[in-house]
């Protein structure tokens, strides 16, 4: 199953809005005569890809999947009837699907056909694996990683914006890690109209298999810039506003102008676009984990509403003074310690000359 796991990785950064999944097969005297990893949406699954493989030598031997084989028709035919076809002695599942149209269907398949089957092995491990996945279909909502690049004292840009570039090249390199695994990125405005960031794949270590990541935007006044790099170029672009945002951009030309996707939100009683909502969107869309790249200010309102599974900081070794921009902006103040955001190191360690620190909530949701 180990090794099962490892083949579900290669596919992480290519295979949503599906799951990523491994499949090793056994024959009867417990040798390996099969492997397979699905490595992108349409293309054949898993199982049948290491059956593909295997030539029917798995007959009365051993199916290890990192997850409950589908028993649905999607864009390729269910793969369990090809693992009941198969006919193997036993199957071993690390984990349940928990889209509702699978959802134990799988196994019950098998355990019709007369196979052995055990659910369960390394479960933690194909959970943390599919978290997106997972995390959209138990809770309506992606998984959400806040990335943040900062000084030893916190700060995150100098108090005219400056930020290039606080950390080395390392760790600039390691979030295109973050951003290929990601079903989207999300930022703010402020970072739009101070960076023109354009939030894309560019190395080419991330196999993506042409799949980038959905830009959104959280633009409330619509102030988007013509000239904005997110919305100039074949990737895709989703801009979150409000209905005064979109009477902006229409009334300067800018809808018009521009390639990107427009979506209205509602607003609180400040003007602000609700997090909680716009993750549903993007649950709606399909996007299994969104990566928050934004200034202050978007950043604290993700905490703040307790939408943040997943803070990723890397630290750089120097200081930059009171007056340089936070980390975090939160929407009120608190007013006790009782109300402070808690989270636990999950990782921590060096990249390049600066300190990554992974950090979950005290209460994981994984």
């Amino acid at each position: 199953m180990s090794r099962a796991l490892q083949l579900a990785g290669r596919g992480l950064f290519s295979t949503a809005p599906n799951p990523a999944v491994g499949c090793v097969l056994l024959d009867p005297a417990g040798q390996v005569v099969g492997e397979g990893w699905h490595r992108r949406a349409g293309e054949p699954h898993a199982e049948v890809l290491a059956l593909g493989e295997s030539r029917g030598r798995e007959r009365g031997g051993t199916a290890y999947v990192t997850l409950e084989p589908c028993a649905h028709h999607g864009r390729t035919p269910p793969c369990v009837d090809a693992v009941v076809a198969a006919a193997p002695k036993r199957v071993v599942v690390a984990m349940q699907d928990p889209n509702p149209r699978v959802a134990g269907a799988g196994v019950r398949r098998i355990r019709e056909a007369g196979i052995g089957v055990e659910v369960g092995l390394l479960g933690a491990e194909a959970a943390e694996l599919n978290r997106g996945f997972v995390s959209r279909f138990t809770r309506g909502r992606p998984w959400v990683t806040v990335k943040l690049g900062s000084s030893i004292d916190g700060r995150t840009a100098l108090a005219d914006g400056s930020s290039k570039w606080i950390t080395g090249p390392a760790a600039r390199a390691d979030v295109q890690r973050l951003r290929a695994r990601a079903s989207a990125v999300l930022t703010g405005i402020g970072t739009v109209l101070a960076d023109d960031p354009a939030l894309t794949v560019r190395d080419a270590r991330f196999e993506t298999h042409g799949r980038e990541p959905l830009r959104v935007v959280f633009d409330a006044r619509g102030q988007l810039p013509p000239r904005a790099r997110v919305a100039n170029d074949e990737h895709p672009t989703l801009l979150l506003t409000s209905k005064a945002g979109a009477a902006h951009l229409q009334a300067h030309g800018i809808r018009s102008q521009l390639q990107f996707e427009l979506e209205l939100l509602p607003v609180d009683a400040h003007g602000r676009l609700a997090p909680a909502i716009a993750l549903e969107r993007l649950a709606e869309r399909d996007c299994n984990e969104v990566l928050v790249e934004s200034g202050p200010r978007l950043a604290g309102s993700f905490v703040a509403a307790g939408l943040v599974d997943e803070i990723v900081v890397y630290l750089a070794p120097t200081v930059l003074g009171d007056t340089a921009r936070p980390s975090f902006v939160l929407p009120q103040p608190l007013r006790s310690l009782e109300q402070r955001s808690r989270f636990r190191y999950a990782d921590v360690r060096m990249v390049g000359s600066d300190l990554r620190l992974t950090l979950r909530p005290v209460e994981d949701h994984c």
